[in-house]
């Protein structure tokens, strides 16, 4: 399943076994040029379907491009009408979330729940580094407010460990998890926290998110304590900054839809 998910988030519905003929698949394609004038957003049975020209948009899997409320399909029609002289679906991350959602996550939603849950039992904020001290002090100032977050909100009381062995977590704190991600299974909502979760290495910042306990730009900072730590020791090139800001762009984009979802 996170293989399709994967690619299906990056705008491809097959899944090949081989991650290089998957590039080089992607590589020989050439990008559709712009065939059309307006893009729109129109009430249909579904919830609001994105058009172009008055024509429905469809999914790769062939299935209506329909959002359950107006904000939402507003956000992919605005990246349609962003696409000047081809359509790029890389420059398009809610377009690629919502036929993630629709030809993915709607297929089977327990085994995306269960996925986020694996995610939780090793998840990125119970595993402390022991040193140096300063390293230490940010991983607490950034990380145990969500883990307090869980224990009073959701019950779910995590344990920490230092180093990289893994800890094995409560069942009971997984078994929180799973109650509160049950109530969130629309394939939309879904979608953007495993979305979420797979950037960040962390259920419970995606979850905090969600929630409200955080904003996108302090959990986006909290996923990436000790990778900053390293940057301003070590330094970065430009390869990483690129590929962290697409990713950034990516978390902004699931932060964006879930948004929109509530508004209806």
């Amino acid at each position: 399943m996170r293989d399709i998910l994967s690619d299906l988030e990056a705008g491809d519905a097959l899944s090949d076994p081989d991650p290089i003929r998957r590039a080089q698949s992607t590589m020989r394609r050439q990008l559709p040029k712009r065939f059309y004038e307006a893009a729109s957003v129109a009430a249909v049975d579904e919830g609001f379907a994105v058009q172009l020209d008055g024509k429905p948009v469809r999914t790769p899997g062939r299935a209506l491009l329909a959002l359950p409320t107006e904000a939402a399909a507003q956000l992919v029609a605005d990246e349609f009408a962003a696409q000047v002289d081809n359509i790029d679906p890389f420059t398009m991350p809610v377009l690629r979330l919502v036929n993630t959602a629709i030809d993915g996550v709607a297929t089977d939603p327990q085994a995306v729940l269960e996925d986020i849950l694996r995610f939780s039992s090793s998840d990125l904020l119970c595993y402390r580094a022991d040193s140096p001290e300063k390293l230490v002090e940010r991983q607490s100032e950034a990380w145990d407010p969500v883990l307090d977050w869980a224990r009073a909100s959701l019950s779910a009381h995590f344990v920490l460990a230092e180093g990289v062995m893994h800890v094995e977590q409560p069942r009971a704190a997984i078994a929180a998890l799973g109650i509160h991600l049950s109530q969130r299974a629309e394939p939309m909502r879904l979608a953007a926290l495993h979305l979420m979760t797979t950037l960040t290495g962390s259920a419970l910042l995606a979850l905090a998110v969600e929630a409200g306990e955080l904003d996108v730009e302090a959990a986006w900072a909290a996923a990436h304590v000790d990778e900053d730590w390293q940057i301003e020791h070590w330094g970065q090139d430009s390869e990483a900054i690129a590929r962290r800001s697409n990713r950034k762009r990516d978390m902004v984009s699931a932060v964006a839809l879930l948004e929109a979802l509530k508004a209806g």
